[in-house]
């Protein structure tokens, strides 16, 4: 126990010291774990071999990343990225493997090795590149989708890998099986060894009856399973009961998931899918975050612990030589995909350096490849160190991509994003007056899709966390694709006027349904909202000079309740004001040279003294009349 202590005391504190100064000095939070790594183990050794088997528990930090990245994304969003899957994802997969093994047989290797090598080499990290992304709000740029979509599909390709590993091998020559020891020696770890035998003795028939079973399993247990688990543990009265009650959702998946053969981490992106629309998903979500960012960061601590260093000394230019020709090989394939794909300016950077690294699967795979004698443990050491340095590089490249960006398309319009989830509510810009909207309503638990058009906005709100789709909201096909149909409030805060008008006539086009709240310049402005279609309509100054007038007041000696009624009867009287005077209003005509507009204000402006009066008299009124009545006979 004094051990275990002693060893966490080492690595939170690696964690503490590391991962704020590197993102203090912009290398992001992943290099920072990295770095800690490295140091605690390499350079001070105050750590050894146990830090191998921590990886493989802190491994389950990427199955929770998956599944919360399950989480966001909407399943029409996962359909329409099928184009995306097919072709840059299995291009990648496939032209790296090819590249790969035809340079490994050229200098001389033999071709089992040489394609165990490109397929060890073609994945590359979720862990990293999405941790970074998700860090530097690049997640919904079309060069970090396109991303994203290749990391999917290498998840998907690990499980035909790791079957095809052991053909290439002339037998076993590692100390015991490569697959997942149980855990203790109790009747749960009998049982696993059970199923996991009992499953390889299965035809190839029974193994895919077994795999679309567990697939239905889980697709059925998220739809029909999870609120009544949550409401029964919801009885107890205890919010522990809600973590427990998530991780035993992750970990269930993850379990039946490696029981039948498949990657627990696409298992659980594919439950996260499932329940990307469920009540349950911010819950889940905020249940599931800290465990992840903690396994996460464990996991690139020990990836930087685990460099041999002896071994690099050893053999320095090889190993350089490898990562070098590693990442150039997988930066040409992929920048020429990104061609291919028409990815443009910052997303073919952005697509370019993100990938091209080796990742923590090829781990895995290297692991499995030499316990089946595919190759020695000389070729092992080297395909390990060149995975963790390529690993180590990463945050680097995104530092590049981020200068590249800068200079190389100063002042070049940002392309749209492509929006990747639907909500209830849609706000058209995210200026002063959308931003509190914002907040506000996510404050109160209500998910919303932001967009804007300004640049300097966007990348502004993004490093503080907000998450902004790029894109101008008065295209129909940037609304739909947001979900305006779907959507029952959209609130419009654009600055310019003439757009604000023109997307709440389009939308009331698009779904007569939708509640639409704007952000109005002044009267004129309220009046062309007003024919446009929208009801709700705020003028930007006014509440706050309401506010103002209130204030006066009270410091005029009035007691806060009569400036507030004060306050409410003018807005009450402001507002049966501006509903009459717009049906007069006629568009294009100056408010001057209507005569029937200016005679009615002079009307209400007169009546104004006698309207807040006569109010304060109702008000009164119904303050006795309250006071008078019996009090209410309490419910039985």
């Amino acid at each position: 126990m004094e051990s275990f202590l002693f060893q966490a005391a080492i690595y939170l504190a690696a964690a503490t010291l590391c991962v704020p100064l590197a993102v203090r000095f912009g290398f992001g939070s992943v290099l920072g774990y990295l770095v800690a790594g490295i140091l605690i183990g390499p350079v001070t050794g105050l750590v050894g071999s146990e830090a191998e088997s921590l990886q493989h528990f802190a491994e389950f930090g990427v199955v929770m990343l998956l599944f919360v990245i399950g989480l966001e994304l909407d399943p029409r969003a996962l359909w329409d990225m099928r184009m995306r899957l097919l072709g840059l994802g299995m291009g990648q997969i496939l032209l790296t493997m090819g590249a790969v093994t035809g340079i490994a047989i050229l200098l001389g290797l033999t071709w089992q090795i040489a394609l165990a090598i490109g397929m060890i080499f073609a994945l590359s990290s979720t862990a990293i590149v999405m941790q970074t992304l998700d860090e530097k709000e690049l997640t919904p740029t079309r060069g970090g989708r396109s991303a994203f979509s290749v990391l999917l599909a290498q998840d998907i390709v690990v499980i035909p890998m790791l079957a095809l590993m052991p053909l290439l091998g002339s037998g076993r020559v590692g100390s015991g099986d490569h697959g997942e020891e149980p855990l203790g020696d109790g009747g749960g770890a009998t049982m696993q060894a059970e199923v996991s035998h009992w499953v390889e003795t299965l035809p190839g028939w029974g193994l895919t009856a077994l795999t679309v079973a567990a697939v239905a399993v889980v697709i059925l247990g998220g739809m029909f399973l999870t609120r009544p688990v949550f409401n029964f543990a919801g009885r107890a009265g205890l919010s522990e009961m809600n973590t427990i009650v998530s991780l035993l959702f992750v970990i269930g998946v993850a379990v039946l998931m490696m029981m039948v053969g498949l990657s627990p981490a696409l298992g659980t992106f594919l439950a996260g899918v499932v329940l990307a629309n469920s009540e349950f998903r911010h819950e889940l979500e905020a249940d599931i975050a800290p465990f992840k960012g903690i396994l996460l960061g464990l996991f690139f601590i020990t990836v930087g612990a685990g460099i041999d260093f002896a071994t690099f000394l050893g053999a320095p230019f090889l190993v350089l030589g490898t990562v070098i020709g590693l990442m150039a090989i997988k930066g040409v394939i992929l920048y020429l995909l990104a061609l291919l794909a028409r990815l443009k300016g910052r997303d073919r950077i952005l697509f370019t350096l993100s990938l091209a690294q080796a990742g923590e699967f090829g781990f895995v795979l290297t692991s499995v490849a030499l316990a089946d004698g595919v190759f020695g443990r000389e070729v092992s050491g080297i395909l390990l160190l060149a995975i963790a340095f390529s690993m180590l590089l990463t945050p680097l490249l995104f530092v590049l991509y981020e200068r590249l960006a800068l200079h190389a398309h100063e002042g070049e319009a940002m392309p749209d994003d492509e929006i990747d989830q639907r909500a209830e509510v849609i706000i058209a810009g995210v200026g002063r007056f959308g931003q509190v909207v914002h907040r506000m309503l996510q404050g109160a638990g209500i998910k919303t899709v932001v967009l804007d058009r300004d640049v300097e906005t966007i990348r502004l709100l993004r490093e503080f966390g907000i998450k902004t789709y790029m894109g101008d909201p008065t295209r129909p096909e940037l609304l739909e694709a947001a979900g305006l149909s779907e959507a029952k409030v959209l609130v419009v805060a654009l600055d310019n006027r003439a757009d604000a008008v023109k997307l709440t006539r389009m939308a009331k086009a698009m779904n007569p349904d939708i509640e639409i709240v704007a952000r109005a310049y002044d009267r004129v402005h309220v009046y062309e909202l007003y024919r446009a279609g929208a009801r709700d309509i705020v003028r930007e100054m006014f509440d706050s000079s309401l506010r103002a007038g209130r204030y006066a007041l009270e410091k005029l000696g009035w007691s806060e309740t009569d400036a507030h009624r004060a306050r409410e009867a003018f807005y009450r009287h402001d507002r049966e004001t501006l509903l009459d005077l717009a049906k007069l209003w006629k568009p294009g005509v100056p408010i001057r040279e209507n005569p029937e507009y200016t005679a009615r204000a002079r009307e209400h402006s007169r009546g104004l003294e006698n309207a807040l009066l006569t109010r304060f008299g109702e008000d009164d009124e119904a303050a006795e009349a309250s006071a008078e009545e019996p009090a209410a006979k309490p419910a039985e």
